[in-house]
């Protein structure tokens, strides 16, 4: 199937309270406007700088999502344009978004990024850490972010009842997060949870976003 037929498949698939990210790391920018003349907008990158390259490249009405493990020293070259930031993983880089934000005169959504999965290499705040920070003085002073919701990935596992347990876990988190300190932020409403394996999980458990790449790409080498 062509890569305009992927993204046709998968968006007549979820509901329309989803939306779908095309993960174009490593995809080259031809690949990329494949998808876009197809009508699909959203891309997902996971490495600033490549992410800057395609913004460049591609029409100016596509809307970047940052995806991967951001170290604060790449905020800069994202800053300008990107629509969404999904992995917040700690107070310090919340400082350096919000820091970039102010230069480039803009206010940057974020998604806090939990761990959710059993794999150790992955990233991401536990209940008590996301409390903290968003209960933090220096998260206060912060005028330039805007925490929109959470994210989250699931172990990579064919055991299903294992990643939908987790899901649950991220949806819990972010119910508990809206009770306790957004019950009156009508934006605090993204839950990104779910890729090309285990995104049908993902919405049955709450997902508003889903990152698909080789579902939509195929696999790279």
């Amino acid at each position: 199937m062509s890569v305009a037929e992927n993204i046709q498949r998968i968006r007549n698939s979820i509901p329309e309270t989803a939306r779908l990210v095309a993960v174009t790391k490593t995809q080259p920018p031809e690949i990329i406007l494949e998808a876009y003349k197809a009508g699909h907008k959203v891309f997902g990158e996971n490495k600033a700088q490549e992410m800057a390259v395609k913004w460049q490249q591609l029409p100016n009405d596509a809307e970047w999502h940052f995806i991967g493990h951001l170290q604060s020293n790449k905020v800069k070259y994202i800053a300008p344009f990107v629509h969404l930031i999904h992995s917040v993983d700690s107070l310090k880089l919340l400082g350096e978004i919000n820091r970039q934000a102010l230069k480039c005169g803009r206010i940057i959504p974020c998604l806090l990024q939990f761990h959710i999965a059993t794999e150790e290499t992955k990233f991401g705040l536990n209940q008590s850490e996301a409390i903290e920070l968003l209960q933090s003085p220096e998260f206060a002073a912060m005028q330039n972010v805007r925490i929109c919701g959470v994210m989250g990935m699931a172990t990579f596992t064919s055991n299903t009842s294992l990643i939908r347990s987790e899901f649950r876990g991220l949806k819990a988190s972010f119910q508990q997060l809206k009770d306790q300190i957004f019950a009156d932020k009508p934006d605090f409403c993204e839950i990104s949870m779910g890729m090309s394996d285990d995104y049908p999980l993902a919405l049955e458990e709450g997902s508003t976003i889903i990152r698909v790449g080789s579902a939509i790409f195929g696999h790279r080498n």
